[in-house]
């Protein structure tokens, strides 16, 4: 039997002994090796930031050194081909020449977005005669017109101008060839307090979808509610304030003040305004996979003589003219749900609105024809309820009900020229859509209408969106 020499145990020994040593200087070795990487990124970023904010000074200061003639002597070409100073901690950045201000000033241009949207719809009823029997509504109601429409096409311009305004321009183009400016408005980035001013034309941030453009909508048409009630939705040329108030929850409150004409205010109101609203919207998130928002508004509008289309009670086509006040409240609700927060491929959404208009002051009985003029009251509501989910990431379905009431209508001695029948105009829509891409989407809707008194109305209808140029994300 051959025996280890006494050295060679005793080194075996000492090498068992020393290995979790090493072990341990080696992962210790390695910590400090990946602090020291970590350190070096974060020297490099903050190198990088800085050059890049330098860059940015140099492009300014040479758009604006652009506009100023060269000293005499020295050429044009030589002055864009001089190359401007670089700071010496930027080791990181190449020399920028005055010759790339133009460039980066280009960054600057508005963002242009166009939508095109066009559809086919099949409907039973003629779209001539839908009206909301006991309702004083305006011209812009129901399902359209019947086979191929070009639909409405919307073209929006807009920039960030300076460090205090953002300006957009948004004008609606219609089937008939005409163009009318749905939004035209300046607002503010840089005031103090979470506030916010919006002065121009713009849509009024009363409810829930009346802020949001037709190609946001879940569905094709705006709900009853909104037809009969704003005439699709309410615009407001005038000032609008919002606040966002530095809490935890989301809360803002606004208000803003309009001139008279649109729907539902009429008529010229001289220098004072016609429209004024007031909106709280609260909302947060309840886990990762829940959010919601809630809201209360409140519309006051001032109508002189306001138009409105009607049938009377012997079946004649007939221009009733109210004057008066508008009073309307306005309760909305969203509920949104998805996996972990991650709406790419499964979503659910509840929506719901509620609206209560009342209404006092005068009407003129065919105000074309006869003319008869005597007190009106008329106190009525409606609501709709949809739900709309995603099951595959490029597939939704969605349903919706509406309803109105026609609630307490008193024309005094035009009472019997009215035709206000004890009805609920109803509506019941379901809807499915394929969204290809964020720029695409095709949709098909069939809608089981009852809004008209003794009429049902089967409407099929598909529909094309196509979003072109630059375009924003939507809000919640």
């Amino acid at each position: 039997m051959i025996r280890p020499a006494p050295m060679v145990v005793l080194l075996g020994m000492a090498a068992l002994a020393a290995t979790p040593v090493f072990a341990a200087d080696t992962a210790e070795q390695q910590l400090k090796q990946l602090q020291q990487q970590i350190d070096q990124m974060r020297q490099d970023y903050e190198a990088r930031l800085k050059a890049l904010e330098a860059r940015v000074r140099q492009a300014e200061a040479g758009s604006s050194a652009a506009a100023v003639a060269p000293p005499s002597g020295t050429s044009s070409a030589a002055t864009a081909a001089a190359p401007a100073p670089t700071p010496a901690a930027q080791p990181l950045t190449a020399p920028v020449s005055t010759a790339a201000a133009p460039t980066v000033a280009n960054a600057f241009n508005p963002a242009i977005s166009l939508i095109l949207s066009a559809s086919y719809a099949s409907l039973s009823q003629d779209p001539g005669s839908y009206r909301f029997n006991g309702f004083l509504t305006g011209a812009e109601i129901g399902p359209g017109v019947k086979g191929f429409s070009l639909g409405e096409s919307e073209l929006t311009i807009s920039a960030t101008v300076d460090p205090w305004f953002f300006g957009s321009l948004s004008v609606a183009l219609a089937a008939d060839n005409g163009a009318s400016v749905e939004e035209a408005f300046l607002q503010t980035t840089a005031l103090p307090a979470g506030l916010g001013l919006k002065a121009g034309r713009f849509l009024s941030s009363i409810g829930y979808l009346n802020d949001k453009h037709a190609h946001t909508w879940d569905f094709i048409d705006q709900p009853l509610v909104y037809q009969a009630f704003l005439e699709g939705q309410l615009r407001q040329d005038g000032l609008q304030l919002r606040a966002l108030l530095p809490t935890d929850q989301y809360i803002e409150l606004g208000g803003s003040i309009g001139a008279a004409g649109p729907f539902p205010s009429g008529g010229s109101n001289g220098n004072q305004p016609g429209t004024a609203t007031v909106f709280a919207h609260t909302g947060g998130d309840v886990g990762i996979s829940h959010s919601w928002r809630a809201g209360l508004s409140y519309l006051w509008a001032k109508s002189n003589d306001r138009e409105s289309w009607d049938v009377d009670a012997s079946g004649n086509s007939v221009t009733q003219l109210f004057s008066g006040n508008t009073r309307m409240l306005v309760v909305d609700g969203v509920w949104k749900w998805a996996p972990n927060g991650n709406a790419q491929r499964t979503s659910l959404t509840l929506q719901g609105e509620y609206m209560h208009r009342d209404e006092s002051g005068s009407l003129t009985y065919d105000g074309t024809g006869q003319a008869l003029t005597d007190s009106f009251s008329a106190v009525q509501s409606g609501w709709y309820a949809q739900a709309v989910y995603k099951f595959l990431p490029e597939w939704r379905v969605g349903l919706r009900y509406d309803r109105l009431n026609v609630g307490n209508v008193d024309a005094a001695s035009n009472n019997g020229n009215l035709f206000v029948p004890a009805y609920s105009p109803t509506r019941s829509t379901l809807m499915f859509d394929w969204t290809p891409s964020e720029y695409s989407r095709v949709r098909f809707q069939y809608a089981y209408d009852s809004a008209r008194y003794g009429l049902t109305d089967n409407q099929f209808t598909v529909q094309y969106q196509l979003s072109l140029g630059a375009h924003g994300a939507h809000g919640f």
